[in-house]
């Protein structure tokens, strides 16, 4: 069944939008882990709180478009919506060029952002009902090879020459644009067709029964997006690496992130998904106050090994926990909305993290969203998950 269920992901038409989502992710990886933050500060003499509010601009136009997107979608040609999603980030990656200045470079990543949203969320309407947690942790591999591979080439291409990093991303971009445009015209997430302030009334009845679940999706995403703006500068000031070595913590964590995420997804299927977000949550915020002792070359690496496999606990299991709320006949519009909510942490979270390291230091962003980590393991050791849709059918087996 789980052959069947990876297979049915690997169709041609799945295939292409699992490339052009490779594709974007690179870039986008690329950009925010390494590009924006060193071009940023080396190349344009910014302030850590700028570059934050740069990725806090990309991440304000992601979020608040999500909603749209998912509407267009269950509505509008998916080659439509993603292929001009992807020239608009083709478009923004072309305008760092001729950022020279603090307003250039903040539009230049909020145009970037516009692109993001519609591939992803029509790879998550592809998904299988059954087997959730399986095929998402499939999707998470090929989303998380993308992310986690443009921050390692890139980190060692900016070493080498700047000008070649900008024409790769952008290089990168135009590729994954040309290749929406081979999409099928056709609308190919099925939907029913009712009215849209009847499929709101539905989502909001979903968000008002998983409310509890609320906090979690927006401090999860602020936690993790206070750290983008300062850990190449982390690891360079506090933890005395090069570039080499980030590249290679970084290919450490994503390495094992990916090789965990299929085994997760399929334990998490079959054992219920609350000890894999607490224990997942409780190691990040060990692990990342862990690195403000500033441990050696050796122990950091094994650390990132640490996050590697903690964020394949948790990405399959919250995800297909989210994937219950989604109305039938309305996926496209569903993972706007949850996608939207979790966005607002991760619209919110680099513009404080770059304000706290310009304040500061960079450790005290470290050791704060290491803190809210353990804060969100010790939430989901109280929450009620057994009133939860998501944990249905595992609460159900344990009956029989």
């Amino acid at each position: 069944m789980n052959k069947l269920s990876v297979r049915s992901l690997l169709r041609s038409e799945m295939l292409l939008f699992m490339t052009i989502l490779f594709l974007i992710e690179f870039v986008r990886g690329a950009a925010l882990i390494s590009f924006l933050p060193i071009y940023g500060d080396k190349k344009l003499g910014l302030n850590l709180d700028v570059i934050g509010a740069a990725i806090t601009a990309h991440y304000a136009t992601d979020t608040a478009l999500k909603l749209g997107i998912g509407y267009l979608l269950d509505r509008l040609s998916v080659r439509t919506v993603v292929s001009v999603g992807a020239l608009c980030s083709l478009l923004g990656m072309a305008a760092m060029q001729f950022a020279d200045a603090a307003w250039a470079f903040i539009g230049a990543a909020a145009l970037y952002g516009i692109g993001i949203s519609p591939i992803w969320i029509v790879c998550l309407t592809k998904v299988k009902e059954d087997q959730r947690a399986t095929q998402m942790g499939f999707l998470y591999t090929i989303w998380l090879v993308g992310l986690g591979s443009g921050p390692v080439v890139i980190n060692l291409l900016l070493d080498y020459d700047l000008g070649l990093t900008y024409w790769v991303m952008t290089g990168v971009s135009l590729v994954a644009w040309l290749l929406s445009l081979m999409i099928k015209g056709g609308r190919s997430v099925h939907i029913d067709v009712v009215p849209f302030r009847h499929q709101l009334s539905i989502l909001g009845k979903r968000l008002r029964e998983m409310k509890l679940l609320l906090p979690g999706m927006v401090l999860q995403t602020l936690g993790a997006g206070m750290l983008l703006p300062i850990l190449p500068g982390f690891a360079v000031n506090s933890l005395g690496m090069t570039a080499s070595h980030y590249s290679l913590l970084l290919m450490i964590g994503g390495v094992c992130t990916v090789v965990g995420l299929i085994p997760m997804g399929k334990l998490s299927d079959a054992y219920g998904k609350k000890w894999f977000l607490i224990v997942g949550f409780l190691a990040f915020g060990i692990v990342l106050s862990a690195l403000t002792l500033h441990p050696p070359l050796g122990l950091a690496l094994f650390w990132a090994f640490i996050l590697g496999v903690s964020y394949a606990a948790v990405l399959p299991a919250w995800n297909a926990l989210l994937a219950a709320y989604v109305p039938p006949g309305q996926q496209g519009l569903g993972w706007g909305v949850f996608s939207t909510v979790e966005g607002i942490g991760g619209m919110i979270g680099p513009l404080i993290g770059g304000l706290i390291a310009t304040r500061f230091s960079e450790s005290s962003v470290i050791s704060l969203a290491g803190g809210l980590f353990v804060v969100i393991s010790l939430f989901y050791v109280f929450f009620p998950f057994r009133l939860f849709r998501g944990e249905s059918s595992y609460v159900e087996k344990g009956q029989h």
